[in-house]
């Protein structure tokens, strides 16, 4: 299960991994409070991306790739669209 340490490397490599087969990919969320770490773990059961910051601003970042992916998933049209992370 590799870890991310660079938010770019990891978004590009999740994206990549959702839009490769849709149907299969997850992502979690997890938030430990006694610690202040978030992690992001995408997978579709072969391969596991995982991601964690305590960083407010890689929160944001984070929040808007997870908006993001949850948009392509209730989307009706084209999945193969790709996402635009900045």
């Amino acid at each position: 299960m590799p870890q991310y340490q660079t938010w770019e490397e990891f978004s590009r490599a999740a994206e990549k991994l959702y839009l490769a087969d849709p149907m299969k990919a997850r992502v979690v969320l997890k938030y430990r409070h006694a610690d202040g770490n978030l992690c992001i773990k995408v997978t579709d059961d072969l391969v596991c991306l995982v991601y964690k910051t305590d960083q407010a601003q890689d929160v944001k970042k984070i929040e808007k790739f997870h908006s993001q992916l949850m948009r392509l998933m209730v989307a009706k049209e084209s999945r193969s669209v790709t996402m635009e992370t900045d």
